[in-house]
């Protein structure tokens, strides 16, 4: 039975914790289960087995490799924030993404471990790696990773992940109202904004932190 609020991914991670302890009578490595629910890295199993002790559907001793206890409740064991990374976001020209109605509850391709209260009152954040330089007087570069929050409502100056309807295509610029159209302004003064109707643009989020990229 499906679990509520748990992603089809953390419902496939915790069946398969139960089943494999059920049959052995002592729990999975993190590694045994990426191999068997194919998950790309084990930063992503991780991250998954965070929400399920969070929601308290599972208990961990991290100074054991196999200590993993299902439980059944509801407990918040957050000692900080983990932000799933769910691709790139283009600062330069709008690039095309693939799944981008999904990006709120996409698999991460990476997690980020930020200390408690980084974010303040920011909720359900996620974050995308930024390519190109659109961005760079804003301390924006290529490689730097921003952390979005989804919202409502945005103030002109704010910068966005703006979702093009019409050219199914995303980029991360400052948001400006201008009549029937919208500007979306680069923070590099090599390049110029780009116009769009207010009916073909979908506002993602808003950049509420930027991580440096010190590599």
């Amino acid at each position: 039975m499906a679990k509520k609020g748990l992603t089809a991914r953390q419902q496939q991670i915790l069946e398969f914790i139960q089943r494999f302890d059920e049959e052995r009578s002592y729990p999975p490595t993190i590694r045994d289960i990426q191999q068997a629910c194919n998950i790309s890295s084990t930063s992503v199993v991780d991250y998954n087995l965070h929400i399920l002790e969070r929601e308290g559907y599972i208990h961990r001793d991290r100074e054991v490799s196999r200590g993993i206890e299902v439980l059944g409740g509801s407990m918040d064991t957050r000692a900080g924030t983990r932000v799933p990374v769910l691709g790139y976001i283009a600062a330069g020209e709008p690039v095309p993404v693939p799944t981008q109605e999904s990006w709120g509850t996409a698999e991460p391709v990476d997690v980020l471990d930020l200390p408690q209260g980084f974010l303040r009152k920011a909720k359900n954040v996620y974050a995308l790696r930024v390519k190109g330089t659109s961005m760079i007087d804003a301390l924006v570069d290529d490689g730097d990773v921003v952390i979005v929050e989804p919202v409502d409502s945005v103030q002109d100056g704010d910068m966005v992940v703006a979702w093009l309807q019409a050219e199914k295509e995303v980029t991360l610029k400052r948001l400006y109202r201008e009549g029937d159209r919208i500007r979306l302004q680069p923070a590099n003064s090599t390049m110029d904004p780009i116009y769009v109707d207010t009916a073909n643009i979908e506002v993602q989020g808003k950049v509420v932190a930027v991580i440096r990229n010190t590599i």
